[in-house]
């Protein structure tokens, strides 16, 4: 066995894996890894996995998959399901890493907002892992394009995710078709009671294993919270920026159109940084990640879909520019950073009205958040001279690219002694910083963060800085037409190439749904079904009417009917 890669040598993979794990520059496994490898290597074993983002799971699974596999058999021989599109393709990037030095593997993503001919394309060439999203996969199936009958592994990640968005039906009929399975392996990052239902009817005889890795925030992370007016968030994470001018972090937003344009303002004034979202080619995404992890970026700017996967050593700070609906969510992001008993910075940037939603976190996170003054322009101009000069005496200066410079800039400063030189640079500097950060904005900032406060603290209700509503839209399609929730959300994401994070709530009436989101998001799709053909009639997108979305339909029917699939036409090329 390979003596560099003595942990994983230990766990029982065959050398063409191990070459594999060496390539990637893995030292040892995780727990979860190391627990779940040699079981899952041992024999036909169902699993059960409770495992956050982050723990390392993919390589728990993916590593005894591929070594189950055999290269000369016809037919898919493992089947991967996850919950979203970029999910999806970070899975089968992993396992093409992990079988690059064995043979004869055939790996395919497959995931609505893509080309789905291409797909059938591939999978008639003959592919052994299948990783899709549950949407897509069951389109597949409906055109026979693909048959699970040859399916021997069956793994579903992020089960309760999926579970979240509506696949309950998606999941029960692919688990059906998939009978012939051996090995049946999901994974969750928590266990409430659906998810309990599910894997006691497919999993038989299951092993459970937990790990603790990510079920709460890395001890050494400290945790503050900064509330300001809503409409001076910007300008507060700007300021907690250049407060921490060591800064090498992660800002989370809710939704891809807010990551990119808080980078798009952040570029403009000047900061190293990058968005990393759905909407980002996997070529763009590794350039970006090459980017950040060799630290020519001070930031990456990310959505929480779009970050699942990364693990970037030595990150000091992240940022929740938006406060997540999740407790869990707040813990994977946080624990992005205070890795390997380092220490860490999480930050919580309020508007008024979330205070609430924060001491609920509190009371399940078992801990309080500090508050946080948004620092003033004045001890910004501070913390960044120190820097400066704390740069300036590590410097180490090359002579023989300035020397002759030198020679022409000595005269300019003939007559001033060192502390005179000295004034002059703080001063000119401190000046600059100083009236950048006006003393107006300081005071407007404070003030309004310490009148929410106290409006929040008395059990007043603070005053509503901006409409909570989302605007909407209403599509002429509903429960009549065969569509529940969760198909209608998937029906929406692949003909529009949109997100579950760039939706609001959709209502289905009989004939109607109404859907919110940011105004992007619905120009999108409007764009992408105003007009278009279904069932040979025309849909129509219209702005949402008053009245209309209130109460939920006390039935949502079936997804599909006996003819599958509504089939959908576009009158125009997007």
């Amino acid at each position: 066995m390979n003596s560099t890669v003595p942990g994983f040598a230990d766990l029982g993979l065959v050398p063409g894996l191990l070459l594999g794990v060496q390539d990637l520059g893995f030292e040892s496994p995780t727990p979860i890894q190391a627990q779940t490898i040699p079981l899952l290597l041992s024999g036909d074993h169902d699993l059960f996995g409770l495992a956050q983002t982050g723990s390392g799971k993919t390589a728990a699974f993916g590593l005894p998959l591929l070594q189950h596999l055999d290269p000369q058999a016809k037919g898919i021989q493992a089947l991967v399901l996850s919950p979203t599109r970029e999910l999806c393709v970070q899975i089968a990037s992993d396992l093409h890493k992990f079988s690059s030095r064995m043979s004869g593997i055939q790996i395919l993503a497959v995931y609505g907002g893509a080309g789905i001919h291409t797909q059938i394309s591939k999978l008639r060439s003959g592919v052994q892992v299948v990783v899709a999203t549950p949407g897509r996969l069951m389109d597949l199936m409906e055109r026979k394009a693909l048959d699970l009958a040859t399916v021997k592994t069956l793994v579903l990640d992020e089960a309760d995710e999926m579970l979240d968005m509506g696949f309950r039906d998606d999941l029960d009929y692919i688990m059906t078709h998939a009978a012939g399975r051996c090995r049946t392996w999901l994974f969750s990052a928590t266990m409430p009671a659906e998810i309990k239902k599910m894997a006691d009817r497919f999993l038989q005889n299951a092993q459970t294993l937990r790990s603790d890795a990510g079920t709460a925030p890395p001890a050494r992370l400290e945790h503050w919270f900064y509330q300001v007016p809503f409409s001076r968030k910007y300008e507060a994470l700007k300021r907690l920026i250049d407060a921490h001018p060591e800064m090498y972090g992660i800002v989370f937003t809710r939704t891809k159109a807010e990551a990119q344009e808080l980078t798009e303002k952040l570029i403009r004034e000047g900061y190293d940084l990058e968005a990393l979202h759905g909407d980002l080619s996997q070529v763009q995404r590794d350039k970006v990640m090459a980017r950040f992890r060799e630290r020519s970026l001070q930031l990456m700017v990310a959505t929480d879909v779009a970050a699942r996967g990364i693990d970037v050593r030595d990150i000091t700070h992240v940022v929740h520019y938006s406060i997540p609906d999740d407790t869990e969510v707040y813990t994977h992001r946080s624990g992005r950073t205070a890795r390997a008993g380092k220490a860490g910075v999480s930050m919580v940037i309020l508007g008024p009205k979330d205070m609430m939603r924060l001491r609920q976190m509190e009371k399940q996170l078992k801990f309080k958040f500090q508050q946080g003054t948004v620092p003033s322009g004045s001890q910004i101009a501070e913390t960044k001279l120190r820097h400066f000069f704390d740069k300036i005496a590590k410097a180490d200066p090359k002579l023989d690219r300035i020397g002759a410079l030198l020679q022409d800039l000595q005269p300019m400063l003939d007559g001033l002694d060192r502390d005179a030189l000295i004034q002059k640079l703080v001063w000119l500097e401190f000046e600059r910083l100083f009236h950048y950060y006006s003393l107006q904005n300081d005071a407007e900032m404070q003030s309004n963060a310490l009148s929410s406060a106290s409006a929040s603290n008395n059990g007043d209700r603070p005053r509503r800085e901006y409409a909570e509503d989302l605007p909407g839209i209403q599509i002429n399609l509903g429960i009549k037409d065969g569509f529940y929730k969760a198909s209608m959300l998937q029906f929406l994401l692949d003909h529009s190439g949109l997100q579950k994070a760039d939706l609001g709530k959709i209502i289905l009436g009989d004939a109607w749904t109404s859907i919110e989101g940011e105004q992007a998001s619905l120009d999108q799709l409007k764009s992408s079904f105003d007009g278009a053909r279904f069932r040979g009639r025309g849909l129509k997108v219209t702005a949402k009417q008053a009245g209309r979305g209130g109460d939920k339909p006390a039935y949502a029917g079936p997804r599909r009917g006996s003819q599958g699939r509504p089939p959908f036409q576009r009158n125009h090329n997007r």
